[in-house]
């Protein structure tokens, strides 16, 4: 039953490959529909433990910065103007605490900002191509990590958060992400003539997003083992909620977005 339920949400996930490759204003209205849904999920997380997020301030952030277009500068604003907003609500009513608005902000920037880096990765110069880097590491990452763990883990990881993984299963979590990536990289070069770095970046992207997408998968871990929850939700037949599904792609986004800023401007 529990495998079935597994195929039912890979099919229910399947469809959004098509938006990725739509791109534009399809794209950025997934990654806006899925930031809601996933701000929720924090939300909802912490409140187990007796937290009360301001969840209407924590909307009205994300649907300021979607309508800033995604501008980092005046994303700056808002999170000090919300920051000082948010500040003032345990003043005002003190059924709330500073821990709760500092958590409101978190779920704002962990979720909403973290999610909007896929649609601004498309919006680079060669990003219909290489907002698959985000998809393709994450996913290789898992994949190699669970075979690499299965067959030769012998040393745990971080027993206290995620007491499954190996060193083993992350060190071939971050070869595999490294050489998908690489042969990506290759075969647009070659195939699709998008030349805007050298084929040595993919490599190097794939590396460290196979590092950090496993810190965006511990980070979710740690969260839900904080709040003693098993998934963010039920959304997704057999794989849990948006989060529990996309913690991994929410920091490879972090790592494909400000490397390829960097590589631009360099560049440049």
């Amino acid at each position: 039953m529990k495998s079935n339920n597994r195929y039912l949400g890979a099919l229910i996930l399947a469809p959004l490959i098509i938006f990725i490759f739509l791109g534009g204003i399809w794209l950025k209205g997934l990654v806006a529909f899925l930031s809601i849904l996933g701000i929720y999920e924090f939300y909802k997380v912490i409140k187990v433990k007796e937290m009360k997020p301001i969840m209407s301030m924590g909307y009205i952030l994300l649907f300021c910065y979607y309508l800033s277009g995604n501008n980092f500068q005046i994303l700056s604003y808002i999170i000090i103007i919300g920051m000082a907003v948010l500040l003032c609500f345990p003043v005002i009513n003190t059924k709330y605490t500073f821990i709760d608005s500092a958590m409101t902000m978190v779920g704002f920037i962990y979720v909403g900002v973290f999610f909007s880096l896929i649609f601004l990765v498309n919006e680079m110069k060669g990003g219909n191509y290489l907002v698959w880097l985000i998809f393709l590491a994450s996913f290789g990452c898992d994949t190699f990590a669970y075979y690499s763990g299965k067959y030769l883990g012998k040393h745990k990881l971080c027993p206290k958060v995620s007491p499954k993984k190996t060193v083993e299963g992350s060190l071939g979590g971050m070869i595999g992400s490294a050489v998908i990536c690489g042969i990506f990289g290759f075969v647009i070069s070659r195939y699709a003539h998008v030349n805007v770095i050298p084929l040595w970046n993919y490599v190097l992207i794939g590396l460290l997003c196979g590092v950090f997408s496993q810190f965006g998968d511990l980070v979710a871990s740690s969260i839900k083992r904080y709040s003693e929850v098993k998934d963010y939700s039920n959304l997704i037949p057999g794989h849990g909620g948006i989060l529990d599904r996309f913690d991994s792609i929410l920091f490879s986004s972090i790592v494909v977005y400000f490397y390829l800023t960097l590589a631009f401007m360099i560049i440049k």
